[in-house]
């Protein structure tokens, strides 16, 4: 099994969830503990070996492209592809503005998920399959958790408002090569129809395990992790970083 070194990152919305926090910068450049959120998701996939990170912008594009230039990326290259329907689209028309990128095995991780240690790792290493979906499980789930339906391993379903549910995704999925021609000819299908800009790109990877694909789960239990949508996300993710600055800071020479 192969591993990939590409990561597509879907950080085009400004996050209006978030205001007044966005009114000026977009999700994705929230500070947490002295980085962005960008920059957390960056330097977590350079330490896990990814060399090429294809970022989807659309609010302040501009804004993160200044992020870029100032990072200290090492051996991680990291360019934009604009979405211009960022305003009036869901995710699932980014995915469709970087379709041309899944032309190998390729990550895709959402722009509001901060992954923390070994999140990355533990993807990566994941059994082979077409599709992998990350997962955590809790003891309940609210109406905006991604819920997901498994079977040994196998997700059945996943969506928002599905009625049967063991896990939730973290939004953070592995494709293989194959697998990713599957999910880019899902996109493509999907935007000929007329709700096709209103859908999440999640719904494609629903009706492609629904349809036969081999959709796996990886569950990254007991692993730390967040998702960014309300203000007190934002309390609760610079608490959580701070830690991991702590960390860091103590494994650092003296």
């Amino acid at each position: 099994m192969t591993t990939p070194k590409r990561a597509i990152i879907l950080s085009a919305g400004q996050g209006k969830r978030l205001l007044p926090l966005t009114e000026t910068r977009p999700k994705c450049l929230v500070p947490l503990s002295g980085r962005s959120l960008l920059a957390w998701q960056l330097m977590r996939l350079e330490a896990a070996g990814i060399e090429e990170a294809v970022i989807v912008t659309g609010f302040r594009a501009d804004a993160v492209e200044a992020e870029i230039r100032e990072l200290p990326l090492k051996r991680l290259k990291a360019r934009l592809c604009f979405n211009p329907f960022y305003s009036v689209a869901d995710n699932l028309a980014s995915c469709w503005i970087v379709r041309e990128e899944f032309d190998r095995e390729v990550l895709v991780l959402n722009g509001d998920t901060l992954p923390g240690p070994g999140i990355v790792e533990r993807l990566l290493a994941a059994p082979e399959a077409e599709i992998t979906v990350t997962v955590d499980r809790k003891p309940s789930y609210d109406a905006d958790d991604m819920k997901v339906l498994s079977r040994d391993g196998k997700l059945l379903a996943i969506g928002k408002t599905i009625e049967a549910y063991d896990a939730e995704s973290i939004g953070f999925l592995r494709f293989s090569a194959v697998g990713a021609a599957k999910f880019r000819a899902g996109v493509e299908h999907a935007l000929q129809k007329t709700e096709g800009l209103k859908r999440w790109y999640l719904s494609v990877i629903d009706e492609l395990a629904k349809a036969g694909v081999d959709v796996r789960i990886q569950s990254i239990e007991e692993l730390e992790w967040g998702e960014m949508d309300f203000p007190e996300d934002v309390e609760n993710l610079t608490r959580l970083s701070a830690g991991w600055v702590k960390a860091e800071a103590a494994k650092a020479p003296a």
